[in-house]
């Protein structure tokens, strides 16, 4: 288990694959796939200011973020999810930023955690 990074932490995902590494890699190809398209849907979201859309695309990311222990970052995804859908709208743009942030900064670590096996 390597609990170094900065923005995953692998036990959950780890105990999720029970040993599999075949479909522990297979997990992390996958988030890999989607947190390009996460970033892209959100940026277009908020750029287009559709904020019901922009609170489903952050609700889908908060439960791939966590399944890698994203904790942090699920949090914040939930926050924009929730603003989005309760209209209170100061505080999105900023938090999209930081989600944004935190996901594509994962990415690297994801793909060394992948190397690993």
């Amino acid at each position: 288990m390597n609990d170094s990074f900065q923005y995953i932490r692998t036990k959950q995902v780890e105990e999720i694959s029970a040993g599999d590494n075949e479909f522990l890699i297979e997990l992390v190809d996958i988030f890999l796939s989607q947190i390009p398209d996460f970033v892209a849907k959100m940026k277009t979201e908020l750029e287009a200011k559709n904020w019901l859309k922009l609170a489903r695309e952050a609700h889908t990311a908060k439960s791939s973020a966590m399944t890698f222990g994203m904790d942090e970052t699920g949090v914040l995804l939930k926050k924009i999810q929730l603003n989005c859908e309760e209209n209170e709208l100061e505080h999105v743009p900023e938090m999209v930023k930081h989600a944004v942030e935190q996901l594509e900064g994962a990415v690297p670590e994801l793909e060394q955690f992948k190397k690993s096996f």
